[in-house]
C-alpha cells in the first residue's frame, strides 16, 4: 500500500507545492513553432499538450500569460507543433528561454505551409488557432489540425518532476 504525505487543503500560497505535485505527472514535450511578420522562425516549449478531438481534429496546449513569444506566434499564418524526441533536450531548453535568437544554429525545414518543422522531431502537426480560453494565469489554446506527418523512430522526450527523461523500456 502506498503511503502519502499528509493532505491539507490548497492555500493560495501553495503554488510551489502545487507545481511539485503536478510534476509527478509525466508528460511529453513539444515545440510550438511559427513565423513572425518578417518571416523569421519563432518557437516555445510546451509540456501541456494533448489531443482534444478526432472529428474535427483538435489539439490543445497551455501558455502562460507572461509569455512574450506566444503573442507573436498567435499572429503567425499557422502553428506547427513538433513532438520532440528523447535526444532534443538542448533544443527544448533553448526554446523554453526568453530571447530572440532561439533558432540560431538549429536544424529545421519548412512545412508545406512554410512553418518551421524541427529536424529529428518524432512527428509534427500543423494548423490554426481555433479558440483560446483564459484559465487562471494561463490560456488554453485549441488548434485545428490541417496537416501532420511522422518522422524519427525513437523515443519521446518526457518531462517528469522538473527534469527531462525518456522511456525506460520500449
Amino acid at each position: 500500500m502506498t503511503t502519502f504525505t499528509s493532505t491539507v487543503p490548497f492555500q493560495a500560497t501553495d503554488e510551489k507545492r502545487f507545481r511539485e505535485v503536478m510534476g509527478y505527472f509525466a508528460s511529453g514535450v513539444v515545440a510550438v513553432t511559427g513565423m513572425d511578420a518578417e518571416g523569421g522562425p519563432l518557437g516555445l516549449t510546451v509540456t501541456s499538450f494533448t489531443s482534444v478531438s478526432l472529428a474535427p481534429p483538435l489539439v490543445s496546449f497551455c501558455v502562460a500569460h507572461t509569455s512574450r513569444t506566444w503573442p507573436r506566434l498567435r499572429a503567425s499564418r499557422g502553428i506547427c507543433i513538433n513532438i520532440l524526441s528523447e535526444d532534443q533536450q538542448d533544443l527544448s531548453t533553448r526554446l523554453a528561454r526568453s530571447g530572440e535568437r532561439k533558432f540560431s544554429g538549429l536544424g529545421w525545414s519548412e512545412s508545406p505551409n512554410r512553418l518551421p518543422v524541427l529536424d529529428a522531431a518524432l512527428a509534427w502537426l500543423e494548423g490554426t488557432v481555433a479558440t483560446e480560453h483564459p484559465a487562471g494565469d494561463h490560456d488554453i489554446i485549441v488548434i485545428r489540425v490541417d496537416r501532420m506527418a511522422t518522422g524519427e523512430r525513437c523515443g519521446p522526450l518526457l518531462s517528469y518532476r522538473g527534469a527531462y527523461g525518456r522511456l525506460a523500456d520500449r
